[in-house]
């Protein structure tokens, strides 16, 4: 049974940093994608980055390039997202996705893409 466990968000001022987490179990993990989508109140939840283990470019949002980094620890099955610089409209619930198809490109970006999803973490920015 493939379980998904993030970690990590919290309230930060704007300007500031945050690393999410996303422990992974039931996976096989050299065969699978994964992504880290957020969804703000009143909005369709979005992809923000995605990554394969075979080490592919990894897919960003416009919105987040150059502030945000997706990576992972094959040792201990966990993804990982640095938020640097972060701005109030980051503020959102992150959740963390998986698949055992190899995703390319902007496919990591769609939710349809992914078959497993966490329950999510909070992150909210304050101006």
């Amino acid at each position: 049974q493939v379980q998904l466990l993030e970690s990590g968000g919290g309230s930060v001022r704007a300007g500031g940093s945050l690393r999410l987490s996303c422990a992974a179990s039931g996976l096989k993990y050299a065969a699978y994608s994964m992504g880290w989508f957020r969804q703000a109140p009143g909005k369709e939840r979005e992809g923000v980055a995605g990554t394969r283990t075979n080490g592919r470019t990894p897919y960003y949002a416009d919105s987040v390039k150059g502030r945000f980094t997706i990576f992972q620890d094959t040792g201990n099955n966990t993804l990982y997202l640095q938020m640097n610089t972060l701005k109030p409209e980051d503020t959102a619930m992150y959740y963390c996705a998986a698949t055992r198809r190899p995703l390319v490109g902007a496919a990591m970006g769609i939710q349809r893409s992914y078959d497993y999803w966490g329950q999510g973490t909070q992150v909210t920015v304050s101006s």
